[in-house]
């Protein structure tokens, strides 16, 4: 036992390079920046620059700004900064690692989705899909726009652990590591969606009292997203259920010590989920605790796509979990 808690510190000990540490610093600078958005628009700011864009309400910078306009300009120049950053990774990254590496695929493919990302949030805004506005096509621009998040943060993280130290990406898992970890990505996709839809319904459609709320949901006359919002806690739990089974699974599959502490790390976050978003639930969702419930979904996101990682991927310095020895039975003695 104690040889095998030696070597998973060593395992811990490999320094980062200055490249690796400021990939990290840009996947933090943009769950920052996530968090801003999410403040931007449970506060009805997103309509603080009109439907201009780049500009706000058709100047460069704003000349005499209202409270919601200082919250979208700054959420704006927070998202224009995170995009030279990633350019920056890329530029470091082809610098550093040699031709058809894959830092340098997951720096580029980072970048892709950084730009995706401010199209669609331009998109928002030109459109009218911000603030307490409502249009049809409004769901799709959420859902999108989530997906697209998710997808970003994922590649920055990749970027981020690849860099970390001698890892190489492998097609060698078991099948059945495969197929959970598609279906846990599902399964964390489709939940994302859901919430995105909640907290859209309870913005637009907001409540004095938890029993009104509830009332709006199973009230066959309220609108559809409002209907649909039960779906969000029901698919939560069962996620929740399957993503605690899928990192023990995954984990006696790939018998690796970091991919044992990611999906301990995702179960322990979906644990604090579970009653952060119950709590959230009971006090009518206030603004704090929206950025509690966003920023627990992102991490267990990243979790599992770190868990993922490791456990389709060759590190030399990742030891093999150890099984424990069964116990000598007084009548194997005898």
């Amino acid at each position: 036992m104690a040889d095998k808690f030696e070597s998973i510190k060593t395992a811990g000990q490999t320094k980062l390079s200055a490249f690796a540490r400021f990939a990290w610093f840009a996947v933090a600078y943009n769950l920052l920046v996530i968090l801003w958005g999410v403040f931007l628009r449970a506060s009805h700011s997103g309509d603080g620059c009109g439907q201009h864009w780049i500009t706000c309400h058709g100047e460069p910078i704003p000349s005499a700004p209202e409270l919601k306009t200082l919250i979208e300009f700054s959420h704006r120049v927070t998202s224009l900064l995170a995009g030279f950053i990633v350019i920056a990774l890329v530029i470091w990254a082809f610098r550093r690692f040699p031709k058809r590496h894959l830092v340098r695929r997951l720096a580029l493919l980072s970048l892709f989705f950084i730009i995706v990302e401010g199209a669609i949030g331009g998109g928002l805004v030109l459109t009218g899909n911000t603030a307490g506005n409502w249009t049809p096509t409004r769901p799709y621009w959420t859902a999108g726009h989530l997906i697209n998040t998710f997808i970003l943060m994922a590649f920055l993280t990749l970027t981020a652990w690849y860099a970390s130290g001698p890892r190489r990406l492998t097609f060698t898992a078991p099948r059945k590591v495969w197929v959970l970890l598609f279906v846990g990505m599902a399964a964390i996709f489709i939940t994302g969606i859901t919430g995105s839809m909640s907290a859209l319904s309870t913005m637009l459609f907001p409540s004095e009292t938890l029993a009104e709320g509830i009332a709006k949901d199973f009230d066959p006359d309220s609108h559809i997203l409002l209907r649909l919002r039960i779906l969000h806690p029901i698919l939560s739990i069962f996620t929740a259920v399957f993503l605690v089974f899928l990192s023990d699974a995954v984990k006696k599959a790939s018998g690796r010590v970091s991919v044992a502490k990611w999906g301990n790390w995702m179960s322990g976050l979906v644990l604090v989920q579970i009653a952060w978003g119950a709590a959230t639930l009971l006090m009518l969702a206030p603004i704090v605790m929206q950025l509690g419930h966003l920023l627990l979904a992102d991490l267990i996101w990243l979790a599992f796509v770190l868990m993922a990682a490791a456990a389709i991927s060759e590190d030399d310095h990742d030891p093999v979990l150890q099984a424990e020895p069964l116990a000598t039975s007084s009548s194997s003695e005898a």
